[in-house]
């Protein structure tokens, strides 16, 4: 599946939740039901710097040269966005995450939903996961 693909199975998903209140919730749930990682792989190394919550972002490079994201999140809202991150960017190649834009965040209208402090935690997400993926597109 395209990344434009993932993009839009998670618009699709969202459609069916017509009100901000249904689709914050939908997040939440994503956020119970994204396992994340174990409590070993949860070391400093891998914060996200600029997020209130604690967000630990793990990359990896299969042998296909595409980047494999795990992810955690020590609040459940925060951990729904990663996890929606993760499903979007998880498996591409770096040159592909880095060009890439998000429809979702937009369509959905999350920086306006959000908290300005989860907006801005939203967005080091992203960084977090595309400088990843600079860091391996030097190893192509």
């Amino acid at each position: 599946m395209s990344i434009e693909e993932k993009d839009q199975a998670i618009l699709k998903r969202f459609q069916e939740d017509p009100s901000w209140e249904e689709r914050y919730g939908r997040i939440i749930r994503i956020g119970k039901d994204y396992t994340g990682l174990g409590e070993a792989e949860k070391n400093d190394d891998l914060l996200v710097k600029g997020c209130q919550s604690q967000v630990w972002i793990q990359a990896s490079l299969n042998e296909d040269k595409s980047i494999h994201y795990k992810a955690d999140s020590d609040a459940l809202i925060v951990k729904g966005l990663v996890a929606l991150l993760v499903e979007l960017f998880n498996d591409e190649k770096p040159n592909v995450i880095l060009s890439y834009k998000p429809q979702f965040i937009e369509v959905l209208g999350l920086g306006n939903h959000l908290s300005p402090s989860r907006a801005n935690g939203l967005n080091s997400m992203m960084k977090q996961m595309k400088f990843y993926a600079v860091a391996y597109s030097a190893l192509e």
